[in-house]
């Protein structure tokens, strides 16, 4: 069995500033030990101000401390501005870096489970989504493509006002799983990394945080996202990126179809 992947939340507050290199506290919100470090954004310099088991707990987990601190926009660094953010425990960050990768949402039980698929014990309804925003036209669409096991494919296709593209993908992904409220196992077989990360990596997080982004935002979308992880709920959801405009056969014509929609 795969092994699923564990949140620790942490507080985060920016204390001091010298010299570009700010001061910051992390605390445990389990066992409220604490430890500063130091960081230079214009480097991405990153220092350890103490030592002790905290200090090397979070040298365990160096690569996701950095990169939550690589994504923070210069602005956000200032004295004062304090936030949560999680860990993940027991993450393979070789196996969820690769794009190939079919990440699971498991949701079957009370637990939210997320982990990498090893192997294939069972066939899943497959779903291809695709959508398509044209800025000239002001018009967008989106198609949800099913293949349950041993059966024809079904089509649906939807007009869309949204005006972004990563949100009209979403909404794809989100019909899919009204579509199919009452199959279990589901693979949503997708060209954006946005849905794909979605309920992978972003919204467990998010969750945590009050829905704010490491910059202290609130996410944007939020509706969708909360709406999405709501109709996950005693599901099993595989999550698997295509490259778009590879050849790949469903992808191609969930595009050709949501392009259609969309300059119609």
């Amino acid at each position: 069995m795969e092994n699923s992947l564990q949140l620790n939340r942490f507080y985060f507050k920016i204390t001091d500033c010298k010299t570009h290199e700010y001061n910051i506290l992390i605390r445990s919100e389990s066992n409220q030990q604490q430890v500063q470090i130091g960081y230079t954004p214009l480097t991405k310099s990153l220092v350890f101000l103490e030592q002790s088991p905290f200090s090397d707990y979070l040298k365990l987990h160096e690569h996701q401390l950095r990169k939550m601190l690589h994504n923070k926009r210069p602005d956000t660094f200032y004295v004062g501005f304090e936030l949560y953010f999680v860990l993940w425990e027991n993450k393979d960050m070789t196996a969820f870096s690769n794009r190939s990768a079919i990440l699971v949402v498991d949701r079957s039980a009370d637990e939210r489970k997320i982990f990498v698929l090893k192997s294939e014990t069972q066939t899943p309804t497959r779903v291809y989504t695709d959508g398509s925003f044209l800025e000239k036209k002001g018009k967008g669409g989106y198609v949800v493509l099913i293949k349950r096991p041993n059966k024809n494919y079904q089509l649906h296709t939807y007009e869309s006002g949204k005006k972004s593209s990563s949100l009209i993908e979403l909404e794809a992904a989100i019909k899919s799983l009204e579509i199919l409220k009452d199959v279990k196992h589901i693979r949503i077989i997708s060209d954006s990394q946005y849905v794909r990360k979605g309920l992978t990596a972003w919204v467990p997080i998010w969750e945590l945080n009050d829905w704010r982004t490491v910059n202290g935002e609130k996410v944007k979308n939020i509706t969708y996202w909360k709406y999405f992880d709501v109709l996950t709920m005693g599901k099993r959801i595989e999550f698997e990126w295509v490259k778009a405009h590879a050849n790949h056969f469903e992808n191609t014509l969930c595009d050709l179809y949501a392009k259609k929609l969309a300059s119609s």
